[in-house]
């Protein structure tokens, strides 16, 4: 349920509470049976109880909705912080990886079709992206897998990525 929504029912449960406390004030002044009014009381009184709900649970999710932003900001934030400090590292694993790809022999349409490769793109992903078909993305692959001496797709970037992994620790 939205906050508007919350709104809505809170003043409609305001209209009745109100609509029965000025009925009640004139069935006290023209003497109306007691189980009359102690019936029209009650429903007052759950008016008012439903009014203390909807608001009591609009609060609530007020809260948790800021709760959740803070959250997601000091994410971001991690994430920004992440992204800033890896970088350089970053930067430079892919000078590294540009290097062997030379070394290699690849041209620059092969080399591109690696990081692809490397970035996890299927090779209809690869075709889409550089505007190719699908079986120039394969025979690229297929180029790059020969001369690399690879082969495939797990064996390009084991030889990348394998020294990278840090071996998980036993515990003592």
């Amino acid at each position: 349920m939205t906050s508007r929504e919350r709104l809505v029912i809170a003043g409609i449960l305001a209209l009745v509470a109100l609509f029965i406390g000025a009925d009640l004030t004139t069935d006290f002044r023209e003497g109306v049976a007691a189980f009359h009014v102690y019936a029209e009381a009650l429903v007052g009184a759950a008016a008012l109880s439903g009014i203390a709900y909807v608001l009591r649970g609009s609060s609530e999710l007020r809260q948790r909705l800021a709760q959740e932003q803070r959250d997601f900001t000091a994410f971001r934030e991690q994430a920004e912080n992440w992204r800033a400090e890896s970088r350089r590292y970053v930067d430079g694993l892919a000078r590294a990886i540009d290097q062997q790809l030379v070394r290699w022999g690849l041209t620059a349409a092969e080399k591109e079709v690696a990081f692809l490769l490397l970035k996890g793109l299927s090779l209809k992903e690869i075709a889409e992206v550089r505007g190719t078909t699908e079986k120039t993305a394969r025979v690229q692959s297929m180029a790059i897998y020969a001369k690399a001496g690879l082969g495939g797709r797990s064996e390009l970037s084991a030889f990348f990525l394998e020294d990278l992994l840090v071996p998980r620790q036993e515990a003592p």
